[in-house]
């Protein structure tokens, strides 16, 4: 597990309209060959970052190196949770934001860290600064100044999905309306998302219910034999009077 939550990955702002290209490109049944082709042809005439000067081959093939990284070709153990998330958009396409954003938070797990560090600060005020959220973030990954520059690639993604919004002040950002998450398969696999962004690949249901990497959204209150029921890759255990902690099934 260690790698993928170690590494930051993420190295331009990821639109959410691109996350949706790669997965029609997907539903559309072509091989992962094509569908690479395919994006550096999407992009070949867009603006894929938000400076001019920084528009460049390179930085398009970030791009499409993060998206098929995300849903073309995660790595093998992430494979079923991709899996589960393809149906799962096919069948509920009105669901694609808490969708992507629960694929993107297990396959690059620094934007499931600065989703939780903004969640928390938001939890707390009305607005919340970028410096704020950097801060927070040195703390877990070390004063580096990819931290710092990558962070602001992934907050810069949470406006553009829509999830933050620009406040008067620059740099300075205010919580969207949360989304309306009532489906349980889809809950259940934003819980397993956290489960796969975090190293332990464990966390107490009471905490997932409410972690505030989830911001954006109102998950539904569930048990853990409700999940355990629906999830052939989540176990429950049990641990004092009513409390209960999930955990990845080790295949």
């Amino acid at each position: 597990m260690g790698k993928r939550h170690e590494t930051i990955g993420i190295k331009q702002a990821i639109r959410f309209e691109w996350m949706q290209k790669a997965a029609n490109l997907l539903l559309a049944g072509l091989d992962a060959k094509v569908i690479r082709q395919e994006l550096h042809e999407f992009f070949a005439d867009r603006k894929v970052s938000v400076s001019e000067c920084e528009q460049s081959t390179q930085t398009r093939t970030f791009v499409v190196n993060n998206l098929m990284k995300i849903w073309i070709s995660p790595d093998q153990e992430l494979m079923p949770f991709r899996d589960a998330s393809l149906e799962i958009l096919q069948r509920n396409p009105s669901m694609a934001v808490p969708i992507h954003w629960g694929l993107i938070s297990a396959v690059y797990p620094f934007w499931f860290n600065v989703a939780r560090q903004t969640g928390r600060l938001l939890a707390l005020q009305d607005q919340v600064t970028q410096t704020q959220i950097i801060n927070r973030l040195k703390e877990q990954y070390g004063d580096r100044q990819t931290v710092s520059r990558y962070a602001k690639y992934v907050i810069r993604s949470f406006v553009a999905w829509g999830v933050l919004q620009d406040s008067e002040a620059k740099g300075c950002y205010e919580k969207s309306a949360p989304m309306n998450t009532t489906e349980p398969t889809l809950a259940i696999l934003m819980f397993e998302s956290a489960l796969r962004a975090t190293p332990e690949a464990k966390g107490a249901l009471k905490l997932l219910l409410n972690n505030p990497a989830f911001f954006p959204f109102q998950l539904p209150v569930m048990t853990g034999d409700f999940i355990a029921q629906r999830s052939e890759r989540i176990e429950v255990v049990r641990y004092g009077l009513d409390d209960e902690l999930l955990k990845l099934r080790i295949r």
